[in-house]
């Protein structure tokens, strides 16, 4: 077998391992996530949320990487939850900003523990979770822009 073989080999194929990983955590998030009633994209716009609320659909989309087209489901159902709500700005009308409900808020109690129980089901500690992240960050923002 060649290098140009090789090099087109799936298991060899950066796509690939990309792509599998991204299943995998799905997977792993699910199960944690269902007894708080959240799905992965959602419990990312909850921590986002928790981070700094109100934001705007634009400010929210822009943090968790997705087109405010993308995110703006996102905010309906978790608004028909009751965990967030969507108000118009005082400053500007047309601009909708997204809050957090008492529910919302409460939520981030019962969530604390998720980051950990995601750590002991992938076998890694903090140290090797931040390693993981770091690695994939110059990846993940030079196709950001």
């Amino acid at each position: 077998m060649t290098e140009v073989d090789d090099l087109l080999r799936l298991e060899n194929q950066l796509c690939f391992a990309m792509v599998t990983a991204a299943r995998n955590v799905l997977s792993v998030y699910r199960p944690i996530l269902e007894p708080l009633g959240l799905t992965h994209p959602q419990y990312l716009v909850m921590l986002a949320l928790w981070e700094r609320a109100p934001r705007s659909l634009g400010d929210l989309a822009e943090a968790l990487a997705l087109e405010p087209a993308s995110a703006s489901p996102l905010v309906k159902r978790l608004e028909k939850d009751g965990l967030v709500e969507r108000v118009r700005s005082d400053e500007d009308e047309r601009r909708l900003e997204i809050s957090l409900t008492d529910a919302g808020r409460a939520l981030r109690a019962r969530a604390v523990d998720v980051p950990s129980q995601v750590m002991r089901r992938v076998g890694l500690d903090l140290k090797g979770v931040t390693a993981l992240r770091e690695a994939l960050g110059p990846f993940n923002s030079s196709l950001r822009s």
